[in-house]
């Protein structure tokens, strides 16, 4: 009986431990040894709902809607978006709050420059893209490569609003 369970915990954990993107060597695409992304946070879609946000967050939102141009960053093979995205908003000092959510094996991005998630209602919150779609995977599971663009944009309505919505 033992041997059964122990199986199959080993069977779980190799399955869970098999899931996302695999982690490989990165290819150099650009020739110069070093592996580049971009970083972006944009949060324009509160532009739109700046009255129906809690009190006092619409003072938070740039005019341009842009928390973070986008940011031409080194990283090395093996980084998530996560370490890139943890590192660069602690150089540029912007306030962020993040929860490591074990059940899902990664973590969840609470507030970016104090706009947090239900700030402007419900279905709002922070979703990331690299290269333009939107991962089903943690941002500290995905594995980047040369040359990825990441944005964090901000939604109002469960990503609909960023072309990322859900299909039911």
């Amino acid at each position: 009986m033992f041997k059964k369970i122990f199986c199959c915990i080993l069977i779980v954990c190799l399955l869970c431990g098999c899931s996302g993107r695999p982690d490989v060597n990165v290819p150099d695409t650009n020739g110069d040894g070093k592996l580049t992304c971009t970083l972006e946070i944009r949060c324009d879609t509160l532009l739109e709902h700046l009255d129906e946000m809690s009190t006092g967050k619409a003072a938070l939102v740039p005019a341009d809607g842009q928390l973070l141009s986008e940011t031409i960053v080194e990283f090395a093979a093996g980084d998530s978006v996560f370490d890139v995205f943890r590192r660069v908003l602690r150089e540029e000092k912007i306030h962020f709050e993040y929860v490591d959510a074990r059940v899902y094996g990664s973590v969840y991005i609470e507030g970016i420059g104090n706009l947090y998630e239900f700030d402007c209602g419900p279905q709002s919150g922070w979703m990331f893209s690299v290269n333009g779609i939107y991962p089903s995977l943690g941002c500290s599971v995905y594995k980047l490569a040369d040359e990825d663009a990441i944005v964090f944009n901000y939604t109002c309505d469960l990503g609909d609003d960023l072309g990322a919505g859900y299909e039911e």
